[in-house]
């Protein structure tokens, strides 16, 4: 269903702080152009933690209307509490969005029974295919192999899972325990080739912000399991993928991306600050290395 590169979209704002919906819709035509095979507005690089409803919903509408159907969208919409989760899950849906992107409840912590259930509420509440998004070093939640493998088998439309555990067997583990036509996608760049080797499908990525046509290429290669020029790419990628988390993100990618397109506006909201001095240092020899500056 999703496959390839796809990147967890920033979301522009002006220097006053306010959405920059030409930025956002020219960054989507670009992301589209260069090779990108799906877009996750509102994610955690999208900021959304900092986006009222109102605001997050209305980038989804862009994002789907600027896509116009070439790519799919995977709309962010999770929640900590379930009757929020079930709000936005029908939010994505009435904005046009392919699919949802969904964490398990953070900061309650529930435990696996609680976590199915709440995916289980949500999934009854909406025919919207649903990615789980685990992500343990934000959520501090931990969605088991077992119940990755209960919920595929017991709600059609948990349809794949967005990986950032930085486990590579779960890989492995989940396709065994979801099936083969579970999709799995990395949520890490850095280890999408293991990944993608294990049964992974694509990459929710941070890098394809500021590197499309590289990660296209490179999920490509995976794909048509050239790992030869795969492994070429990932060399040349890889310390993009670890520069952009040498500070808070999405401090390093926004940087970034005001290098290589600095007519759009990538102003922060605050709790986020831009990156310190070593890691746009770190940011500046990456792009080069990668041959993007």
């Amino acid at each position: 269903m999703f496959s390839g590169s796809i990147p967890a979209l920033v979301t522009p704002f002006e220097s006053d702080g306010s959405f920059a919906e030409k930025a956002y819709r020219d960054f989507i035509e670009w992301q589209i152009v260069e090779g990108s095979t799906g877009l996750v507005p509102c994610g955690t690089t999208g900021e959304a933690a900092t986006l009222s409803a109102e605001e997050h919903f209305h980038a989804v509408r862009v994002c789907v209307h600027q896509a116009r159907g070439r790519v799919p969208v995977i709309a962010g919409a999770g929640s900590n509490d379930t009757r929020v989760a079930i709000a936005n899950i029908n939010a994505a849906k009435e904005a046009g969005a392919d699919a949802a992107l969904m964490v398990p409840p953070y900061y309650n912590r529930p435990n696996q029974e609680g976590i199915f259930r709440h995916f289980e509420a949500v999934a009854n509440s909406c025919d919207l295919p649903i990615v789980l998004y685990n992500v343990p070093g934000r959520t501090v939640t931990d969605i088991a192999v077992e119940t990755v493998g209960r919920m595929a088998k017991a709600l059609p439309s948990v349809v794949g899972i967005k990986d950032a555990t930085g486990i590579i067997q779960r890989a492995s583990a989940q396709r065994l325990a979801a099936g083969t036509d579970f999709c799995q996608l990395s949520g890490n760049d850095d280890m999408a080739l293991a990944f993608n080797a294990s049964g992974g499908v694509g990459c929710i990525s941070v890098s394809a912000n500021v590197a499309p046509r590289l990660c296209a290429q490179f999920q490509a290669a995976c794909a048509d399991e050239d790992y030869t020029l795969a492994l070429d790419l990932q060399d040349r990628l890889f310390p993009l993928h670890v520069a952009l988390f040498t500070d808070a993100s999405p401090g390093p990618i926004k940087y970034a991306l005001g290098k290589v397109k600095p007519e759009w506006p990538m102003y922060l909201r605050l709790p986020m600050t831009p990156p310190n001095d070593a890691s746009r240092a770190a940011v500046d020899a990456a792009l080069v290395a990668a041959g993007v500056l």
